[in-house]
């Protein structure tokens, strides 16, 4: 019994326990059930359906608006992803500054915040650039919505203007300020800056060519002694990446097929206020022509013709613009023959053995292709045949795309246009090409003031106004004031750049003349009309016919004596001259196959007789030669003059009439300091001669003081000769120097170019004259335009 209620209190215990342990079990068993039977309840808490959508805190936006903005469906489920998904949209729209959803049993409450609207926009702080430029780059606008993002892309773009002109510094915040009625003004306040300057332009890699020479080349300057004045030495960053062509195209123009700039490095200097600016460049080897050959993949067109028209020679220094050249030049050439659609591949071959590139033109044929038409877009003030005068294709001809460029370059060198861009599109048909040309206008008209100084006039007030493209005609007009101490000039000039729809540049001048100079005892005055006209006869060439007429008279300067020659003069009175004259100018300085180098020619003739009192045939003819040398730091110049005078007419020629040198023409003397005089009367009166011949030797060079200054040095050595006075009235006269004499100069000048224009000083000694000359040591000659 023991036994048995030992074990049946023992079996009890156990069940007792596992009593408790079932009763554990049972109630996990019983929430975990019950949990999981919640879950779809829980789920269906997260998923909505609206009857109806009220909208609270809209004033601008329509309702309906904004519920259809939602994509919110009355009736139909929405899960809470869709309802955040709802929010985006709204704000999306770019005009509510917040946006919240709230579910209210079966409706939903979309409660909305509108961004305000501009009432209107202001700039403080902004002394360097005006209220009206600023205006220009925001995009903000008022009465429009005002958005933060948008303000902030506001002022960044402000800042990029700054940024380009050299003021990287500068910042630009916006504020608001808010005002009644959900508007705000919009205020950007802007902390300008001081410029950054250039400090010092270096270069890496340059061996043929001196850091001094480059600097020459690029736009960016280096800060110098004017600073103040010259704003090409703040560090702007667009025009370092424009630097960087033009010096790749310096050195291709020379030769150098391989040159590349590695790198463009700046750094600020240690006292953070200006730049230091480093290119580092590889220059290559110097190529020259090789062989120059035409072939022709075109059946029957013989390339001999074309070999003739090559003006580039074996030995030539390489330069892609002499290339482009030769292609232009045959293109045109097949033009004339009447070969359509002809196009020039140069294929160039690589000799490094020698350092030359072999060029073949070949000639080939190319497309099909028409131009159906041009349409010109944005000339608000300039009339389409100004710009369509710029195109020597017109609608139905063959398209060559050379010729386009070359159209597109002179639109733009016409100077009307801010931006003009030209490009091509396809026709109605595949063998056709539309050309669209989208200019943007701008100001072509100029006011110009200035002042001049020379030793023979004096100083003066000079005052122009110019109109390029007049009435949007394509013609310039210009009104010209000069009013020195002892010579003014007014003058009038009309220009026809393309007259009779033609290549053909027509120019009218008319204008008077009053000179009241101390080296004379005389005055003199000039009315005159000119008109005449221009045009091209080769490739660096043009000639100018003219008809001129001047009626011009000599007057006695108080009660000033003067000699024989010159009272017989004064006593003829006015005089009328009328007659026709041709110019021919040969200029291959900046078009010619060496860059270095380059041909001014100028030959004039004028003769008088149609009419008048005065007939004769006045002559002139000019040279100038020039060439860099020394890595292009040292420019040589020389040039040569001739002029010849011969009166046909009775009686006697004028002082006026004949040559006069002046300093310009022949330096180390004074205005008609040399030649012809009159001694007789107790005076002394240059009465000019009808011959003269003078050669200028210049050369001109660096002086070792940092290019930013614009300081150069500069030798000269003159000689020439004035003389002959056949058809003067010498009665009573006393004439020295009429058989002529060699004189010669040399000297030297300091040449400096400020930003008001070129400022001369020239020292020199006569190291042959004549007693009667009047020599002058020193003469100096400032332009400035401001």
């Amino acid at each position: 019994m023991k036994t048995g209620t030992g074990t049946g209190t023992s079996c009890g215990g156990v069940w007792g326990g596992s009593n408790i342990l079932w009763r554990a079990l049972a109630a996990i068993f019983f929430l975990t059930t019950t949990a999981f039977a919640t879950l779809p309840d829980m789920a269906a808490a997260q998923s909505y359906v609206f009857n109806s959508v009220q909208v609270e805190g809209n004033e601008r936006i329509e309702t309906s608006t904004i519920i259809t903005r939602t994509g919110i469906e009355r009736g139909k489920e929405v899960s809470a992803g869709q309802l955040n998904d709802a929010v985006q949209r709204v704000l999306d729209s770019g005009v509510f500054e917040t946006v919240e959803m709230i579910p209210r049993g079966s409706t939903l409450i979309v409660k909305v915040a509108e961004y305000p609207t501009i009432n209107q926009i202001s700039f403080e702080g902004n002394k360097r650039v005006k209220n009206e430029v600023l205006t220009e780059v925001v995009s903000s606008e008022s009465r429009r919505i005002y958005t933060p993002e948008q303000a902030e892309r506001d002022a960044v773009a402000i800042s990029d203007v700054y940024s380009a002109q050299g003021r990287v510094a500068a910042t630009v915040v916006p504020r608001i300020i808010r005002r009644s009625d959900n508007r705000v003004d919009l205020v950007f306040e802007i902390a300008e800056g001081d410029t950054i300057e250039v400090e010092r332009i270096s270069f890496v890699g340059n061996r043929n060519y001196s850091d001094r020479r480059l600097r020459r080349v690029l736009e960016t300057k280096q800060a110098g002694l004017l600073r103040t004045f010259i704003r090409a030495d703040t560090f702007i960053a667009d025009r370092i990446e424009f630097d960087k062509q033009v010096l790749r195209d310096f050195y291709l123009s020379r030769g150098y097929v391989d040159f590349r700039v590695n790198s463009s490095n700046v750094e600020f200097t240690r006292e953070r206020d200006a730049f230091f600016l480093v290119l580092n460049i590889t220059e290559g080897q110097q190529f020259s022509f090789g062989q120059v050959t035409v072939s022709s993949e075109i059946a029957g067109l013989d390339p001999a013709p074309y070999l003739d028209a090559i003006k580039v020679r074996p030995g030539v220094v390489y330069s892609p613009s002499l290339v482009d050249n030769e292609i232009a030049r045959l293109e045109k050439l097949g033009l004339r023959n009447g070969v359509d659609f002809l196009r020039v591949e140069p294929r160039i071959t690589r000799n490094d053995r020698d350092l030359s590139l072999n060029v073949d033109f070949a000639l080939v044929r190319g497309p099909r292709i028409f131009v159906e038409r041009i349409d010109i877009e944005g000339n608000t003030t300039t009339l389409d045949r100004v710009i369509r005068n710029q195109f020597r294709t017109v609608e139905g001809d063959p398209f060559n795309p050379r010729e386009i460029r070359e159209s597109a370059e002179r639109i733009r060198a016409l100077g009307f246009f801010a931006n003009s861009d030209v490009e091509t599109r396809e026709g109605s048909t595949p063998d056709r090409v539309i050309v669209d040309v989208d200019v943007e206008e701008q100001p072509t008209g100029s006011l110009n003031l200035g002042g001049n100084y020379s030793a023979a006039d004096g100083f003066g007030l000079a005052v122009g106004l110019t109109e390029n493209n007049f009435l949007g005609r394509g013609q310039r007009v210009s009104l010209s004031l000069s009013t020195a101490q002892e010579s003014e000039r007014y003058t009038f000039g009309f220009s026809e750049p393309n007259l009779l729809g033609r290549n053909l540049r027509g120019d009218l001048d008319l204008g008077y003349a009053a000179r009241d100079s101390s080296f004379s005892n005389y005055d003199t005055r000039r009315v005159f009309f000119t008109p005449g006209v221009t045009f091209p006869i080769g490739e660096l060439s043009s000639m100018q016919l003219r008809y001129d007429w001047g009626q011009s008279e000599m007057r006695n300067r108080g009660s000033q004596p003067v000699g024989a020659v010159i009272a017989s003069e004064i006593a003829e009175g006015k005089r009328t001259a009328s007659g026709l004259g041709v110019s021919y100018v040969y200029d291959s300085r900046r078009s010619g196959l060496d860059p270095t180098a380059g041909v001014l020619f100028r030959a004039d003739v004028d003769t008088a007789g149609l009419g008048g009192d005065d007939k004769y045939v006045k002559a002139r003819i000019s040279s100038t030669a020039q060439r860099l040398v020394l890595s292009e730091e040292v420019t040589l110049k020389a040039t040569v003059e001739l002029g010849a005078f011969h009166w046909l007419g009775n009686g006697n020629s004028r002082t006026i009439d004949r040559y006069l040198l002046g300093p310009r023409t022949f330096r180390g003397f004074e205005p008609a300091g040399i030649g012809p005089r009159d001694l007789s009367n107790g005076v002394d009166d240059a009465i000019g001669g009808n011959y003269y011949a003078v050669a200028r030797l210049e050369a001109d060079f660096p002086v070792g003081l940092p290019e930013e200054y614009g300081i150069r040095g500069g030798l000269f050595y003159d000689l020439g000769n004035l003389w002959n006075i056949d058809d003067v009235n010498t009665d009573g006269a006393s004439i020295v120097g009429a058989d002529g004499s060699l004189r010669q100069v040399i000297g030297f000048s300091v040449l400096w170019t400020t930003p008001f224009g070129p400022l001369r000083f020239n020292f020199s000694n006569a190291l042959q004259k004549e007693s009667f000359d009047k020599a002058q040591n020193f003469d100096v000659t400032l332009q400035a335009r401001f």
